[in-house]
Parts: C-alpha cells; structure tokens; sequence
C-alpha cells in the first residue's frame, strides 16, 4: 500500500513540474514601419522654358509607392526659385494639372508625393520657365542659384570662393553685383557689373556669420535679385 501511494504522489509531482503554468507567449507581430513614396519626376514645363501660353498643362512622372498606398501629389508654382513666394499650392491625384498663370512672368515649379499615411516624398529639382507676355521685347533674367559655399556651411578658411549660376532666356550676356558682409542682407556691393559666376572672399574672421546675394543684370535695364546665401567660419 505504502509503494503505490509513493508512486501516484511521484507521478504528480512529475505532471506538475512539467505543466504549462510557465509557458512564455510569442511576441505579436511588429507593425510594420510605413514608407514614403518615391520623388516625382517633372515632364512639362521643362527647364528654362519660354513663351509659353499661360494656360499651361503641368505633367510629372508618376511616384511609387513600396506599400501600394493610395498617392496623392503637391504642386507648388512659385515666383522665386526658394519658394518663398508660392502663387499656386495644388493637391492633384493623377500626374497632369491644368493652371492658368499670369502673362509675361518668371515661375518655378516642383511635385512631391504622400501616401495615404501622410508619409511625403521630397519634393522634385524645381524647373523654371516664363509664361508669354504681351509685346514684351525683352525677358528679365532668373534669379540666381547657389553653388558654394552651401546654406550655413562652415569655411576653415580666411577665404571662401563665392559661386552662383545664373540663365537668361534671351541669351543676353549677363553681368553679376556681388554683394557681401555681416550684416543681413548685405549691403556693400563687393563687386559690380563682372561678368564671372565667382567672387573670391579675404581676410575672414573666425567664428563670424556671413551673408551674401547676387543681384543678374541683362543689359537691358531687367533685374533678378538673388536671396541671401549664409555661410559661417570656424
């Protein structure tokens, strides 16, 4: 009598210690992390386009998305290549847009691309382009663009090579005031009427912020102001 209650009292024990009571549960999935879209492409109105009617059909390259979310697109036209000065801000869900604009202006226009998560692409390399005027003889050139230094890089140096691009869609030769200083925007016209895209700097003070634009001139009394350009010394 005494063995067989030994062994129910073992067994027990064996079906006790391996019971389920312990038993770790698995992790539930991860959420999935949501991804943007890819960057539109633009088609038409390509770069430094002209005489256009200002009833223009903008065309953009679709954007892919790797989730297959719905995509919606944002076209900005602005009036200055910063877009600083958006005149049209359109949410479009197919890749054309038809938008009428003023006669006889300088516009740039970039897409981007969101997910139906709000997820946003970057926004496309912007293009300009100047809608047909009425008797205009004469187009004022686009505003200029940066090379280097960057927006608020830091130069180890006492000098800096100031470099710009610059177009005209008259193709009339194109002169440069370089404007230059502490102060912002600057005021002291470093260097006027040269015909080059770059202006050396000298004698740079250490741990300075410095500010500068370039103002295009055609020759023909048209003008584009640049914005200002910051950079900084170490």
């Amino acid at each position: 009598m005494k063995k067989i209650i030994f062994s129910v009292i073992a067994l027990g024990s064996l079906l006790w210690s391996c019971g389920g009571s312990g038993e770790d549960k698995p992790d539930p999935d991860p959420t999935p992390v949501n991804k943007a879209p890819s960057t539109p492409s633009l088609v038409y109105p390509s770069n430094n386009l002209k005489c256009i009617e200002n009833s223009i059909d903008f065309k953009w390259n679709a954007s892919n998305d790797p989730d297959n979310d719905n995509i919606t697109y944002q076209v900005q036209i602005s009036k200055n290549n910063d877009f600083t000065n958006i005149v049209e801000s359109i949410s479009n869900t197919s890749t054309n847009r038809t938008i009428s604009l003023d006669k006889g202006v300088a516009y740039y226009w970039r897409v981007n691309a969101k997910d139906s998560k709000n997820n946003s692409s970057d926004y496309s390399s912007a293009n300009s382009f100047y809608t047909e005027g009425i008797g205009v003889s004469n187009y004022i050139p686009f505003s200029p663009s940066i090379i280097s230094p960057t927006i608020s890089a830091v130069v180890s140096s006492t000098t800096a090579s100031l470099e710009w691009d610059a177009s005209d869609v008259d193709n009339d030769p194109l002169t440069y005031d370089v404007y230059f200083g502490t102060d912002n925007p600057p005021a002291t016209i470093k260097s006027a009427d040269q015909t080059g895209k770059s202006y050396t700097t000298e004698n740079l003070t250490s741990s300075k912020d410095y500010y500068w634009k370039v103002v295009v001139k055609d020759g023909k009394g048209g003008e584009a102001i640049g914005q200002v350009w910051n950079f900084k010394t170490d």
